[in-house]
């Protein structure tokens, strides 16, 4: 509760400090009924990243109440889903996992090749489960998204926008309340294997329950982002911000700040995310590329307190070469050897026995007597 105070905290102090020109669009909204609490850019074309798999998730929740998926049936890992690059789980080609794994999976980790594992089950085949997925685009009024692959991965066309990205996250949260604890997780197990979620709200925020983060370079950090207090719930839609952390802070000044106003907005404000005109002018997408703190995208910034502690362990470890080195040479010096000189060889061509040291046992003494206690070299004691 510390945790999810302080950011609270954090969320009401930024709410004064004017958002940078680079800020991507964002959009606040009650689940409930729609309506905008706050819309910043909200119709611009965005790159989805990661939060493409929200569509891929609301399908199968789709096939699961119409019956052609179970939750105990298994998904396959191809060979298409195997070579795709990471967050994944990594099962190798034939590798199966549960639907719903799969499903807590593509949420929690974020996992690429399972979300193509889901769309080959679903529908045969990724590039047919893409056109499923622009159907579904189009059922719910996405007019400004095109989906090109069931992951987010970068794609020539996947675009979507705030808004577009609001009217997914709502008809989940409403048409699919069972599986509300799905997008809750924090983490998750596949076997012994621990997987955690990206999404650092429902740690640090009162009252956070869902939904997905999302990232690429091109998009930045992305994240549709939930919260329920006192039984009303909150959603806000935030993309390229530079980091994961300007990307929570975003969002939860965003919720929080609907909190505390949402009374006289509810009573004056009409305005949803269906009945808002769209602008005539279709504007982006844009590439945040050179604004993301990631070294992926080329960008990375040196965290100070981490090269200091890097450095002192180089410190460390040359003052223990420095120390072994003289060491040697101490011993050597002792010997009337000069450090680097080998030892002349004996007549017969074998180098001459080593002199033992005082308290070392002679080499006959060693191979008349028994293995040390720990067992013979290699083995390991009961």
């Amino acid at each position: 509760m510390r945790l999810k105070l302080s950011l609270t905290a954090i969320a009401l102090a930024s709410l004064a400090v004017a958002r940078p020109a680079a800020a991507g669009p964002a959009l606040l909204f009650d689940a409930t009924d729609g309506k905008i609490l706050y819309a910043e850019e909200m119709d611009d074309q965005w790159h989805p990243a990661s939060l493409t798999k929200i569509m891929t998730a609301y399908l199968a929740f789709k096939a699961i109440k119409s019956g052609k998926l179970r939750l105990d049936d298994k998904v396959n890992c191809s060979e298409l889903a195997h070579k795709q690059p990471p967050s994944k789980i990594g099962l190798p080609i034939g590798g199966e996992l549960t639907v719903e794994l799969a499903l807590q999976s593509l949420i929690v980790k974020s996992a690429n090749d399972v979300a193509v594992m889901l769309a080959e089950k679903i529908s045969g085949t990724e590039l047919q489960f893409v056109a499923d997925m622009n159907a579904a685009a189009r059922e719910l009024g996405m007019s400004r998204t095109t989906f090109s692959n069931a992951n987010g991965l970068p794609a020539v066309g996947q675009v979507t926008t705030a808004r577009d990205l609001a009217k997914l996250a709502r008809a989940v949260a409403t048409e699919f309340p069972e599986y509300a604890e799905y997008w809750s997780m924090t983490q998750m197990r596949i076997g012994k294997i621990r997987l955690a979620s990206h999404n650092g709200l429902l740690k640090t925020f009162e009252g956070a329950d869902g939904l997905k983060t999302g990232f690429i370079c091109d998009s930045g950090f992305n994240v549709v982002a939930s919260a329920t207090r006192n039984g009303r719930r909150l959603m806000a839609v935030v993309l390229g911000e530079p980091s994961g952390g300007d990307r929570n802070i975003r969002a939860a000044s965003l919720l929080e700040h609907g909190f505390q106003q949402l009374g006289w907005k509810q009573i004056f404000n009409q305005t949803t995310i269906d009945n808002l005109p769209l602008p005539a002018e279709v504007r982006g997408p844009i590439s945040v590329r050179s604004t993301i703190q990631s070294w992926d995208c080329g960008n990375g910034k040196r965290n100070p307190a981490v090269e200091a502690r890097r450095e002192r362990i180089r410190a460390a470890k040359a003052k223990r070469e420095k120390a072994k080195k003289a060491a040697a040479e101490k011993k050597s010096k002792q010997g009337g050897v000069k450090p680097g000189a080998s030892l002349p060889a004996s007549p017969s061509g074998t180098a001459p026995p080593k002199k033992p040291s005082a308290g070392e046992t002679p080499p006959a003494a060693k191979s008349a007597g028994t293995a040390p206690a720990g067992g013979p070299a290699g083995t390991a004691t009961p």
